[in-house]
C-alpha cells in the first residue's frame, strides 16, 4: 500500500474514526483503525464490536492495500506532521512508513484480516432529518440516559416514528426525557440506540439544516452524516411503558423564566455535594418560588417570582436531576405542570408540548 492525502483532511478522518476504536482489547486490530487504499479514495474505519464509524477522503493511491494501525499512535503522528502532503506505505511486513517533509516514522501494523467485519443495513428502512433538528432532539434527550446496565435497554434513546413523527425518549428511573418533531415518514416503528452511539453521532451533526440520513434494520442502525457512516447495534429489550408515568392532569400550573429558575437551583446547590444527597426543597406559592437546602455544610434560601395557576405546593428534589432536566430545555420560558407533592414535576415548553421532562420528587422528612 503507497499513498498520498492531505494532511488536514487525514487529522479530521483519524480523529472521528478514532473515536469507535477500543482503548485497550484481547484482540489489537480492535485498538486500531482500519485503512484500506483503492482507486482515487483511503477508506478509514473505528470498531468496537458495538459502534463503528467510517469514511472516504480523496488519495493519490500509488499502491492499493489494507492494513490496521494504532487508533492512538496513528492520531498523535499525523497531528504533529510538519507539511500538509502525507505518504503513507506499508510493505509486505506490515511495516508502515508515514512521512511528511523531512520528518518520517515507522511503525508496526496489523494485518487487515484480523479485523472484524462491520455490519451494514442492506435492508433497512430510511428517512432523512435536518441535522440541526436531530442534534436538538438528541441533546434534550441523553441526559436522561440510565448509566447503569441493570436494565441495558434504558441505556439508549427509544426512536419512535409514526403518524409522521419522530419522538425520541430516555428514562433512568428518577426522569423522563421526551422530544417529538414532525418528518416525512409513512413508517410505524421504534427501536433502541445506546446511548454510547448518540453521544458521538453528536460530535459528527453541525447546527445547519444540512440532511442527515438513518437507515433501520432488525439489529443495526446506520447513521450517515456528512461523509461519516455511524453503524451500531440496536438494543434488545422491552422499553419503559412510560406513557402510565407521565400525569394526564394538573392541579397546579407554573410559568417562569429558565435562566431564573437554573440559576436559583444552581444557588441552593453551592451546599450540595456528591457525599450529601439532600433534596432541595421547592415551595411554590404567592407568585414565588422558594428554593431551600439544608446539609451538614450549611443551608441555602432562594426566591424567585414565578405565575402560579392552581394549589400551593411543597416540593423536594434531587438537585442534579432538577438542574440537567431545566439546562436543556433550550427555551427561555418554562410551564412546569404539578399533580400533588408525591407526583413527577411535568417541564415542558411555555406553550406546546415539543419536549417534555419529568422529575421525580423526593419524599420529604416531616
Amino acid at each position: 500500500m503507497n499513498l498520498y492525502c492531505n494532511k488536514q483532511t487525514l487529522i479530521d478522518a483519524v480523529g472521528k474514526v478514532g473515536h469507535a476504536a477500543m482503548a485497550k482489547s484481547a484482540l489489537p486490530a480492535l485498538e486500531g483503525i482500519l485503512l484500506k487504499a483503492s482507486g482515487s479514495s483511503l477508506f478509514l474505519a473505528g470498531y468496537d464490536l458495538d459502534m463503528g464509524i467510517t469514511t472516504t477522503i480523496e488519495a493519490d493511491v500509488r499502491e492499493a492495500g489494507e492494513i490496521v494501525l494504532s487508533a492512538k499512535l496513528l492520531g498523535d503522528i499525523v497531528r504533529r506532521l510538519p507539511e500538509d502532503n502525507v505518504f503513507i506505505g506499508a510493505d509486505e511486513k506490515l511495516v508502515t512508513k508515514i512521512r511528511s517533509g523531512k520528518t518520517e516514522f515507522n511503525i508496526m501494523g496489523i494485518s487487515a484480516i484480523e479485523y472484524p467485519e462491520i455490519p451494514s443495513v442492506s435492508d433497512g428502512v430510511g428517512f432523512t432529518i435536518p441535522q440541526k433538528t436531530i442534534k436538538s432532539m438528541i441533546r434534550q434527550t441523553l441526559f436522561a440516559v440510565a448509566q447503569n446496565d441493570n436494565r441495558p435497554v434504558h441505556t439508549g434513546i427509544q426512536f419512535e416514528i409514526e403518524n409522521n413523527t419522530l419522538r425520541l425518549v430516555s428514562v433512568d428511573g428518577s426522569r423522563l426525557a421526551m422530544r417529538s418533531e414532525a418528518i416525512q415518514s409513512e413508517e410505524q416503528m421504534h427501536f433502541v440506540v445506546p446511548g454510547k452511539t448518540l453521544n458521538e453521532v453528536l460530535k459528527l451533526l453541525s447546527d445547519e439544516e444540512a440532511p442527515m440520513s438513518l437507515a433501520v434494520g432488525h439489529r443495526h442502525i446506520v447513521l450517515e452524516i456528512d461523509g461519516y457512516a455511524v453503524i451500531s447495534r440496536l438494543l434488545d429489550g422491552e422499553f419503559l411503558p412510560y406513557r402510565k408515568a407521565i400525569p394526564q392532569n394538573s392541579s397546579t400550573i407554573i410559568k417562569a423564566k429558565t435562566r431564573d429558575l437554573i440559576n436559583a437551583v444552581e444557588r441552593a446547590s453551592i451546599v450540595i455535594n456528591d457525599r450529601i444527597k439532600s433534596p432541595l426543597i421547592c415551595e411554590f406559592r404567592d407568585g414565588q418560588l422558594t428554593i431551600s437546602c439544608n446539609t451538614q455544610i450549611g443551608s441555602a434560601f432562594d426566591i424567585i417570582n414565578i405565575e402560579i395557576d392552581g394549589n400551593e405546593e411543597e416540593m423536594g428534589f434531587n438537585s442534579r436531576f432538577l438542574s440537567e432536566a431545566l439546562k436543556n430545555t433550550e427555551t427561555d420560558e418554562v410551564r412546569i405542570e404539578l399533580s400533588g407533592p408525591l407526583s413527577p414535576m411535568k417541564i415542558l415548553p411555555s406553550s406546546g408540548d415539543s419536549f417534555l421532562f419529568l422529575v421525580l420528587p423526593v419524599r420529604l422528612k416531616r
